[in-house]
This record gives C-alpha cells, sequence and structure tokens, in this order.
C-alpha cells in the first residue's frame, strides 16, 4: 500500500503500487501489437499489411504473412524479451535497494524518535522535579505564612485586654476629686499607652492585610506550578509509554492524515520558557512571603517592646503617683493631729479667757461698792484721798483686763473657727487623697499587676525582646 507516498491509499491488483514515478520507469504495454515493441525496427516496417492468397480448399481470400514476416516477427519477439527482462532485473535491484535503504531509513529515523522521545522525558522529568521542589517549597512557605499570620492574629486580639485596660485606668481617674483631678504623669502615661496600643494595633492590622493579600499570590503561584505539574506528569507518562512503543507492541495502527495535524501551541522555547516563568514567579513570590514574615515579625517585636516598655512606664508613673498621694496624706494626717491638738489647746484657752473675764466681776463689784459707798461720806471727809485714786485706778485696771480678756477671747474663738475650718480642710482632702490611692492602688494597679497578654501567643508577649 503506498500509505508513506500519497495522501490516498490506492488499492491495485499487482503487487507493486502504481505510483507516478513507477509509471514513468514501466513501457506502455496497453497495445499488444508486436510494432509498438520492435523499437528500430518496428519503426522501419509496419507489419499491418499481409498480403492476400486464394485458398482453392476453402475458395476464399485469405491474409497472409510471409516466412520472412514470421521469422522477423520471432526475432523481435525474443529480442523484446531480452529487454523486458534486462529491465526486470535492474528493477527488481534498485527494488531491492529501495527496500533496504528505505528499510534502513525507517529503523535510524525510529530509533532517533525513540532517543528523542527518551530525551523529552528525561527533560520533562528534570523540570517536573523542579516544579515539585519549588511546590514543596511553597508549601512550607504558605504553612509558615500562615502560622505568623495566625500568631499576629493572635496576638491583635490579645492587644484588646490592654487597650481596655488602660481606657479603663482612665476611666476610674477620672472618678478622682478636688485637686487631686490633676493632669498628672500617670494620666500623661495612659494616653500615651492607649495611643500605643492602638498604633501597633494599626500596625498589625496593615501586616495582616499584606499576609491576606500575599497568601493569595502564593496560593496562586503554587496553583500554576500544580496544573504545570500535573501536565508535565501526563506528559511524561505519554512519551514514556511512545518510548516504549515498538513495531510489535500491541495497539498501533493507521490514522490516516494524522501527520498534517499540528495541534501544538509552543515550542521547546516557550515550553521551558513557561516552566521557568512559573518557578521564577513562584521564587519571587515566596521571597516576597518571606520578606513580609520578617516583617511580621519585627511589628510583633517591635509592638511588644513598645507596649512593655510603656506597661513598665506606666507602671512607675502609676507606684510614684502612689507615692507621692500616700506622702501628702501622711503629712495631711500629721497636720489634721496637730490642729485637733490645737484646737483642743484652743478650746480649753477660750474656757480659761471665758473663767478669767468671768472671775474679774467680783473683783469689779468691790472695787465699784466700795467706791459707790465712799460717796457717801459727808463735808470735808468727801476728800480725794489716796484710796478714793487707787479704787478709781483699780476699777479702770478691771476693766481693761476685762477689755484685754475679752480681745483674748475673740481672736481665740476666731482662730478655734479657723482651726475648725482648716480641720474639715485636712479630712476632706485627706478624704480626697485616700480616694486617688484607692482608685490608684487598687483599681488600676490591681488591674495591671501583669502584663495584661495571653501567655500562649508566645514569649514575646511576656517579656522585652532586644
Amino acid at each position: 500500500m503506498a500509505y508513506y507516498d500519497s495522501p490516498a491509499i490506492v488499492r491495485t491488483r499487482s503487487a507493486t503500487p502504481m505510483t507516478p514515478e513507477m509509471s514513468k520507469i514501466l513501457p506502455y504495454v496497453t497495445d499488444k501489437t508486436v510494432s509498438r515493441h520492435l523499437g528500430s525496427y518496428g519503426k522501419s516496417m509496419d507489419l499491418g499489411h499481409a498480403r492476400s492468397y486464394f485458398n482453392p480448399a476453402m475458395r476464399t481470400v485469405y491474409s497472409r504473412y510471409s516466412p520472412n514476416d514470421w521469422s522477423l516477427s520471432n526475432s523481435m519477439n525474443f529480442s523484446l524479451s531480452d529487454k523486458e527482462r534486462s529491465f526486470a532485473e535492474r528493477l527488481r535491484a534498485d527494488a531491492w535497494r529501495a527496500v533496504k535503504e528505505t528499510d534502513a531509513r525507517t529503523r535510524n529515523r525510529q530509533n532517533d524518535v525513540t532517543k528523542r522521545l527518551g530525551e523529552r522525558v528525561h527533560d520533562i522529568a528534570f523540570w517536573k522535579s523542579e516544579l515539585n521542589n519549588e511546590i514543596g517549597a511553597m508549601e512550607n512557605e504558605i504553612n509558615d505564612l500562615k502560622e505568623y499570620k495566625q500568631t499576629c492574629e493572635k496576638a491583635l486580639a490579645d492587644t484588646a485586654n490592654p487597650l481596655h485596660i488602660a481606657e479603663e485606668c482612665l476611666m476610674n481617674r477620672e472618678k478622682r476629686q478636688g485637686i487631686d483631678l490633676v493632669n498628672d504623669d500617670v494620666e500623661k502615661s495612659l494616653i500615651k499607652e492607649v495611643d500605643i496600643i492602638k498604633r501597633c494595633q494599626a500596625k498589625m492590622k496593615k501586616v495582616l492585610d499584606k499576609a491576606y493579600v500575599q497568601l493569595k499570590m502564593d496560593r496562586a503561584a503554587q496553583h500554576a506550578l500544580e496544573i504545570d505539574a500535573k501536565d508535565k506528569h501526563h506528559a511524561q507518562g505519554l512519551d514514556d509509554r511512545m518510548q516504549q512503543l515498538r513495531n510489535g507492541s500491541a495497539g498501533v495502527g493507521y490514522i490516516p492524515g494524522i501527520e498534517s495535524i499540528d495541534n501544538t501551541m509552543s515550542i521547546p522555547e516557550s515550553w521551558a520558557r513557561y516552566t521557568q516563568e512559573n518557578i521564577a514567579r513562584s521564587q519571587k513570590e515566596r521571597a516576597a512571603s518571606e520578606r513580609l514574615r520578617g516583617e511580621i515579625d519585627s511589628t510583633l517585636r517591635h509592638c511588644a517592646n513598645e507596649m512593655w516598655n510603656n506597661f513598665n512606664s506606666v507602671n512607675n508613673s502609676f507606684n510614684t503617683r502612689i507615692r507621692e498621694t500616700t506622702d501628702a496624706r501622711n503629712k495631711l494626717q500629721a497636720h489634721l493631729q496637730k490642729t485637733m491638738q490645737e484646737i483642743f489647746d484652743m478650746e480649753r484657752n477660750i474656757n480659761l479667757l471665758r473663767k478669767a473675764i468671768l472671775d474679774k466681776e467680783l473683783p469689779m463689784k468691790v472695787a465699784q461698792t466700795r467706791l459707790d459707798e465712799r460717796t457717801r461720806r459727808i463735808n470735808v471727809e468727801l476728800c480725794h484721798d489716796p484710796v478714793m485714786k487707787s479704787l478709781q485706778r483699780e476699777v479702770a485696771e478691771i476693766r481693761e483686763s476685762v477689755r484685754i480678756l475679752k480681745d483674748r477671747l475673740k481672736s481665740s474663738e476666731l482662730s478655734l473657727a479657723r482651726l475648725m475650718k482648716t480641720k474639715a480642710t485636712l479630712e476632706h482632702d485627706i478624704s480626697v487623697k485616700d480616694n486617688s490611692l484607692r482608685i490608684d492602688s487598687s483599681f488600676c494597679m490591681g488591674m495591671r499587676k501583669g502584663f495584661p497578654m495571653d501567655p500562649k501567643v508566645g514569649p514575646i508577649f511576656q517579656m522585652p525582646i532586644c
């Protein structure tokens, strides 16, 4: 069958296919007359005209050749037979050489194709191995990034507790009273702590958004690698099976026109470049993912250090403020004690002054009675003697003493009133200080005994990392 030389299958009764090339080589034998095969003889002689002879037996005229024509025809047939046999021998030799040559060429071509299939399988296996290695590396990177992302999410969730505590401390300190409503270092540190925690939360949210996008990019790159590796696996299996295919293998058969079908989508250069680009894309995304993991780690460490340092700073400010408030309260209590003692002494002094004023009444009565009785003297006995002068001075002195004592009493009473007011002020101030101490030491520091982080998150939220 002429399968490899002509696009159509030609079926003939001859064992040798009639190709255009063969039709040019073989002689034209459709005309069976001798003159067509006599060569130069046939060209110079025409055997188509025989002489007429009368047959008396049949009483008929017949056409007859001469003996020379008969001999010449035999000679020409002998020559034609020799010529055709010689041509056939040459043709058989050429056919045998063609068979050998085509067989060798077909066998060499098949071996070359088998070799190229082996090389192709090796190339596919190489790139498939590179793809699988990169897929494994990307899978590990995705898992690592997921772990970092989960750690960052847990850390972000756990910042809500210290933020709540800082805001609660600010709310509790709003319950301070009077003069203790001071914009002190504690309040400034708490406001700074709230600001730091919120800034840390913003940083964590930013890297979490980046991690979310990077995970999508990593999965997209991994998906492209997996599709490429899957295609490589399918192609490797197919080409490996084709490499093992032999002439005696089962399943071989004619597929007319298959050699004219070209459904290829790439050439070897673009085929290798496609896989290289997928691997390069994956490596690029892996590098970006590693940098992002480093950014997450540095962000967590920076936030942990900053929050830890500010936490200690706020606690130190609280302790300092508590000591200052305690000292002020103790001094107020000491002053209150002294004031109460002074009030007690002043009350005694007032009582003493009142008694002294009261004690001046009888001497005044005596002196005035003496003067009154001495006014009853008569005539010349009404003498302005030293006694009268002494009595007059005595009355004046007693009156002056009473005035002085009353002035002292009034001043003492005013002082006592001021002391009582001071006592009330000190007591109120002490109650204000007690309230501030209760807020700072019990409420605020009670919530800030330990660093408000979940210890399951990791050591970076339990101690500072330099």
